[in-house]
């Protein structure tokens, strides 16, 4: 009897930790590329250096992605993009082009690929040939052609006739 209530005071059992991967890469691609096709012909292309396949995204570096779903062909390149239920949030170095000219520089942006609407939150500049435009904040809808931006400095060069 000594004997056991010794071994129950003395010898504790081991705390074995349990670490619970939630959210584990499922694969790891070196020169990423990626094609979306539907019945109209090729939808989306996604490019990087690498990507990153989760379950429910993709993180790519050095993001290369083009939108032509829509009635304009849109472009965007970033450091870093993450991909995920026709979302992509981009973030450093930012460059989008849309097929008429328009371009917009910043660092962080998101784009809803079913809107068609880019959003950014931080300063851009954007420029239509010789035109420029810098603000703290845009939403750009790509689909009605609309702006919305705040604190904006426009710098339009008037054609002489």
């Amino acid at each position: 009897m000594t004997l056991l209530v010794m071994i129950l005071t003395l010898f504790k059992p081991l705390k074995i930790k349990e670490q619970k991967f939630v959210d584990v890469p499922l694969l790891n691609m070196k020169n990423f590329v990626m094609y979306e096709l539907d019945t109209k012909g090729l939808r989306t292309f996604m490019s990087g250096e690498s990507s990153l396949r989760y379950a429910d995204r993709y993180v790519v570096n050095q993001i290369d992605f083009t939108d032509s779903s829509k009635h304009f062909i849109s472009n965007m390149k970033a450091d870093l993009g993450i991909y995920k239920n026709s979302m992509i949030n981009l973030s450093g170095n930012i460059t989008y082009i849309r097929e008429d000219g328009l371009e917009i520089h910043s660092q962080k942006m998101l784009y809803n690929q079913k809107t068609s609407i880019a959003r950014c939150d931080v300063p851009y500049k954007a420029m239509l040939g010789k035109n420029t435009i810098n603000g703290s904040s845009i939403i750009y809808d790509a689909k009605n052609r609309r702006v919305k931006s705040k604190n904006v400095t426009i710098n339009y060069n008037l054609q002489e006739e």
